[in-house]
């Protein structure tokens, strides 16, 4: 069983069962994929290393678009030019650190974090949180409500009481990553 994010003299560290390091790992993988586009790097060396040149419309998939969001809603323009320099590089930067938090999951032993993987894993939860919250329909408290009634009377086979149910597992995770990072070092 998950054991949370502490802060020790070694790192952040956190324990988990071989079932919980398959299951982030796969949920990891999955919004990795969920991010790539498909698309080639670009030919021009400078749009290349800035991750420029990318699409000027949002994502169809409304999960995406949450990790992806509109810069300026009032001025399309502005939005579409902001997407078009910043979201390949934006994709491939939450591509790399969803693939940093996942391959610490393949160390044996409890987890033991250094400062760049603790920020992949704080950014990565937050990104499978948001695609978790876009598939169940999260986006108020009063969603929050109406989804813990519906599945609280649904059948335990219902996809929606599992997703529910990974949903508060990663937040109970990243309450205990940002306990343990907000903590000073043990003295002595």
């Amino acid at each position: 069983m998950a054991r949370r994010f502490e802060r020790s003299r070694r790192g952040v560290t956190a324990t988990f069962d071989d079932d919980e390091r398959a299951l982030l790992s796969g949920l990891l993988t999955e919004v990795s994929q969920l991010l790539d586009d498909g698309t080639t790097p670009s030919e021009d060396p400078l749009e290349a290393m800035v991750g420029t040149g990318g699409s000027t419309t949002p994502p169809s998939d409304p999960a995406v678009a949450r990790l992806l969001p509109q810069a300026a809603k009032d001025d399309p323009d502005a939005a579409r030019e902001f997407r078009r320099l910043t979201e390949r590089g934006l994709r491939q930067r939450k591509r790399d650190g969803l693939e940093r938090a996942r391959a610490t999951l393949e160390r044996p032993g409890p987890l033991v974090l250094d400062a760049e993987e603790q920020h992949a894993w704080l950014v990565a939860l937050t990104d499978v949180r948001l695609v978790l919250a876009e598939r169940l329909g999260l986006r108020t408290d009063d969603d929050a409500d109406a989804v813990l009634a519906e599945v609280a009377e649904s059948s335990p086979e219902d996809p929606r009481v599992w997703m529910a149910s990974v949903y508060d597992f990663l937040t109970w995770l990243q309450e205990t990553l940002v306990a343990a990072l907000s903590k000073q070092l043990p003295r002595g």
